[in-house]
């Protein structure tokens, strides 16, 4: 293995790595414990852009940790999708985390920093394990790291979210835990391309227990995704916790689609026989309704961090639209839109918390209020984040929505996925144009003087503008990006590749 490969554990280490020295460092020194901080995001961001360029050769890489090799021991997986994933959380995690610094908001609680690299120790693991029992463990720490970061700073409203969450997250891993005993029980493996090879060669006898296996599968990746029925706890926890926390949750959302992309094509593809894409029937309609509920959540919402949140759930079912299709095609406009929709949904929430800061007793509700520090250029923010939300031009979200457009011209279900793409997006421009025009445009009381606060620079504005920097980035290189989504699709849908990078010439 060369020093290149080596990297794969890297995203793992790392955050493993600066969490407990955060944690030791913080009571004393918290300089020192910032600065690693972010050091750490730095170094996890390079370690990822690394291995971006590593799956460039199109080749898929395992790593066996501690030497066992697969299926009897741990293994990380390395291909395009992972890599791009780990790309996204780590160049996400470091602007929230610079958000967060520049704002003070770590400092309302003592284990923000800790916690924050726990919950990135979760993502990556997800993002890279080859294991579903280390999917399962992986998810768990950076649900466990999640609840304390949606207590931080501490609110009634909070805990009362807070208690909700828990409930929901330990019913989701009940499931998962019931899915893999039935899996395991059936196959004697959890190990994902061992998996794929047994339920290739598996009988009509272990068809049931199989096809219960994989349904409780995807109904824990689509309440980890807040997919209608399952998305009630969303709303809620997301306006609940401190919006810089929500702007990184925006990629919790997104784990639950990713596993759906990783096991299905290649537990439940082409060559599951009878078993084929039996676990998603019903995802098309729940995408549809996904979208509905979010944009017309959007259209209703009275402030900006509940619309925020409910354009995340649209964004969602968007994506898990394009995804449902389960072609090669509409895969790749799919993680296009993952991207972005990522992108957008963190930049809502800190465009919230710069509004709130800033608007003093009126917080951000969608209500008119004087005058406040940095009016016009909260604005101009919130103008380009809700155009990137919607998919409206120049942005990158409507280049987005017209590649999945295209890429589902010719499925079954088009007409229907056209109406709702297109329809939401016309009720979410309006939603956000309302809540645009009350908080920044309409006029205040003659009488109403400016809001008075302490002197406060602009540094609370840079996050929000990095992020809508990314989103032209991605607009003005989309043939890139698209060039990169169409290769990682083809890569998703040639699971042979996949099991023979991770088990190599072991027979079945």
């Amino acid at each position: 293995m060369t020093l290149a490969e080596q990297l794969i554990i890297a995203p793992v280490v790392i955050p493993a790595v600066v969490a407990p020295l955060t944690l030791l460092a913080m009571p004393r020194r918290r300089a020192l414990a910032v600065g690693l901080s972010l050091a750490g995001c730095v170094a996890m961001l390079a370690a990822a852009v690394a291995l971006f360029e590593l799956v460039q050769d199109n080749t898929i890489r395992s790593y066996a940790v501690g030497g066992w090799p697969a299926p009897f021991g741990i293994v990380l997986v390395l291909d395009r999708l992972s890599a791009a994933m780990l790309v996204l959380s780590s160049a996400l995690a470091l602007i929230v985390l610079l958000h967060a610094t520049l704002t003070a908001a770590d400092r309302q609680g003592s284990h923000f920093h800790p916690l924050f690299h726990f919950q990135l120790l979760g993502l990556n693991g997800a993002f890279l394990t080859g294991d579903l029992f280390n999917l399962f463990v992986f998810f768990e720490v950076l649900l466990i790291a999640s609840y304390g970061l949606m207590l931080h700073g501490q609110a009634a409203a909070r805990l009362k979210a807070a208690v909700g969450y828990v409930v929901v997250n330990i019913v989701g891993s009940a499931l998962f835990l019931i899915a893999l005993g039935v899996l395991y029980g059936v196959t004697g493996t959890l190990n994902m391309a061992d998996l794929a090879r047994r339920i290739a060669v598996s009988g009509a006898a272990d068809e049931g227990m199989l096809r219960i296996a994989g349904v409780l599968l995807m109904t824990v990746f689509a309440l980890k995704a807040a997919i209608v029925p399952l998305h009630l706890w969303l709303p809620r926890t997301y306006v609940a916790t401190m919006p810089v926390v929500a702007a990184l949750f925006a990629i919790l959302t997104k784990v639950g689609v990713y596993a759906m992309i990783r096991i299905v094509p290649l537990l439940f593809g082409e060559g599951a026989g009878a078993l084929a894409w039996m676990p998603s029937p019903w995802l098309f309609p729940a995408a549809v309704m996904t979208a509905v509920i979010g944009f017309a959540g959007v259209f209703v919402a009275q402030a900006m961090r509940e619309q925020a949140a409910f354009a995340l759930v649209g964004s969602t079912g968007t994506l898990v639209l394009a995804v449902s299709c389960w072609t090669q095609a509409t895969m790749a406009a799919a993680l296009f839109y993952l991207v972005h929709a990522t992108l957008a949904g963190a930049a809502l929430f800190l465009v919230a918390d710069v509004t709130m800061r800033r608007r003093g007793p009126y917080d951000d509700a969608a209500v008119p209020s004087p005058r406040f520090s940095g009016q016009q250029a909260t604005g101009l923010l919130f103008l380009a984040s809700s155009i990137a939300a919607v998919g409206l031009p120049p942005l990158s979200g409507f280049i987005g929505k017209l590649f999945i457009l295209q890429t589902t011209a010719t499925t079954s279900n088009w007409i229907i996925l056209w109406a709702t793409v297109l329809g939401t997006t016309l009720i979410g421009v309006i939603g956000f144009a309302r809540t645009g025009s009350i908080l920044f445009w309409k006029a205040s009381p003659s009488s109403a003087g400016p809001i008075d606060g302490p002197n406060r620079s602009n540094a609370d504005l840079i996050t929000p503008t990095i992020l809508i920097g990314l989103l032209a980035a991605l607009t003005i290189g989309a043939g890139w990006a698209t060039a990169q989504a169409q290769a990682t699709a083809t890569q998703i849908f040639a699971p042979q590749r996949y099991i023979d990078a991770v088990l190599g010439s072991i027979p079945r």
